[in-house]
């Protein structure tokens, strides 16, 4: 994929990042994520992932709001990277009107519920704090189209193997897409429960 085939709210908003060229990694997922392929997306750290990430999710959302339910659902391991992840899709959506909205343990039940509910595009949570709001109705997913689970090998231990396997059970179909510097067997295992016949690009 080049730069002329984003949205025009991107390549402004790459050009406000000082970013002329995408990485070897994008250039490889991009395509495939716009294909509406699931994929599980592989590569080496400071190859493009976040950066991905944003770019994808933007244009699967048009670059604007759209109605209440949030249409994108990311997944991160702690509330530390779920605000650094709502700081970098910041820098790339504030001239846009994208709502991003973090849930994680810290925060109030009620106050994510409330604020949830009035409105959000794209949402970065814990496993642990999404499947409590599951569990509580707060989420409508009716117009989900993507679940990413960034930097994902947070998501082979312990509980949160168990928390992220959980998640899709509350969604209707929708895009899966793992980002990860390696494709190990216990995150293959996601192939099993809700990645069924996932590509894996690496770059």
């Amino acid at each position: 994929m080049s730069l002329k085939k984003l949205n025009t709210e991107i390549k402004e908003a790459l050009d406000n990042n000082n970013i002329t060229l995408l990485t070897p990694f994008q250039k490889a997922v991009l395509p495939k994520i716009k294909g509406g392929a699931d994929l599980f997306c592989i590569g080496d750290k400071g190859c493009g992932k976040t950066t991905a990430i944003i770019i994808a999710t933007m244009q699967k959302l048009n670059s604007q709001a759209f109605e209440d339910a949030p249409r994108a659902l990311i997944i991160v391991e702690n509330k530390a990277e779920a605000l650094r992840l709502k700081e970098e899709f910041t820098k790339f959506c504030k001239r846009t009107d994208l709502r991003v909205y973090t849930a994680y343990e810290e925060q109030t039940l009620d106050q994510q519920k409330e604020e949830i509910y009035y409105g959000q595009d794209i949402l970065i949570a814990t496993p642990k704090r999404l499947n409590r709001l599951f569990l509580l109705n707060s989420v409508n997913v009716s117009q989900l189209k993507l679940f990413i689970i960034e930097d994902a090998v947070f998501a082979e231990k312990g509980m949160h193997f168990a928390d992220v396997n959980r998640i899709p059970e509350s969604m209707e179909k929708c895009q899966y897409l793992i980002f990860a510097e390696k494709l190990t067997p216990r995150l293959k295992r996601f192939e099993d429960t809700f990645m069924f016949n996932a590509q894996i690009i690496k770059g």
